[in-house]
């Protein structure tokens, strides 16, 4: 039987009943966690025992912990056999290579060979890591060109290219400076890694470099530097424990910066390399509140 309620009073009681709920304590709601993006590591980190052991070193670098690597540019030497060797080490290891450093000609005339290498390693970036030595705006220009044209060419193979600093990138060129002309002469599909350390140490600030470049800082080099002397200072300062403002830099690169994942980068310490890289990564889950 249909119940005998005229429409007036049928929303007289929803309206009651609405009120009732709204006198109820709301219920806790809470912040999802901030995702984790994958932490690598540059392997030039360990670049001693790399040259010595390739298969060793990445599964003692896998076993620490770390979810990517980052190979610099003896790579560019491989045949594409060993390539695959590689590729299928890191598989088994659930350890995957994001990008590769390159030296400048792998991205002009060497091209085709750092496109095929890079998609056999799984790769997604062809940075390049050093450049020739050039000055004022059009030589940086001409560095640019060199990137957008890269960019065009990787494209087909859904590969990116990107472009790393060093300090040289953050010093002043009259009222602007080298990181700041690539940025603005290559189109936004090509990655600024941002070296950090580097940026630090010559006094430009690295969050404003990040917001200024929303979309762009896809990786970064957690490079930490350490002003004064010593053994423990410098660019062999550990991870956490130098002049680097990390949580000021990483809420920036996960707010606007477009960061996909993080490579540690240790130039050197007082510790053996591969237990520099553990005490790098145990400083770094300190630093994020993973440990």
């Amino acid at each position: 039987m249909r119940p005998n309620f005229s429409r007036r009073s049928f929303l007289a009681l929803t309206a009651a009943a609405a009120g009732a709920c709204s006198h109820r304590s709301p219920v806790a709601r809470t912040a999802p966690p901030p995702k984790r993006l994958p932490i690598g590591l540059e392997l030039y980190s360990v670049r001693t025992e790399l040259a010595k052991d390739l298969t060793g070193t990445v599964t003692a670098v896998a076993k620490m912990g770390y979810e990517v690597v980052e190979f610099f540019s003896p790579y560019y030497q491989w045949t594409t056999d060993y390539a695959k060797d590689v590729r299928k080490l890191m598989d088994g290891l659930g350890i995957r290579c994001n990008s590769t450093h390159n030296d400048y000609g792998n991205l002009g005339a060497g091209l085709a060979k750092a496109i095929e290498l890079n998609q056999i390693i799984g790769s997604k970036y062809i940075v390049m890591a050093s450049s020739p030595r050039v000055t004022g705006v059009d030589g940086w220009k001409t560095i640019a060109a060199t990137l957008t044209a890269a960019s065009e060419k990787t494209k087909p193979a859904g590969l990116k290219v990107g472009y790393h600093n060093h300090q040289t990138e953050f010093q002043a060129m009259g009222d602007t400076f080298p990181m700041a002309v690539l940025a603005a002469n290559t189109p936004k599909e090509v990655m600024l890694q941002f070296d950090v350390g580097t940026c630090v140490e010559v006094g430009h600030d690295p969050v404003a470099w990040i917001e200024s470049n929303p979309g762009r800082i896809n990786s970064m080099h957690v490079k930490e530097w350490g002003a004064g002397t010593g053994p423990d200072r410098g660019y062999r300062t550990l991870t956490g424990e130098g002049d680097v403002p990390w949580l000021k830099i990483f809420d920036a690169a996960e707010r606007v910066g477009g960061i996909e994942y993080y490579l540690i980068e240790q130039e050197g310490s007082r510790f053996p390399q591969l237990e520099t890289a553990q005490r790098c990564m145990e400083n770094y889950k300190k630093l994020r509140g993973y440990a």
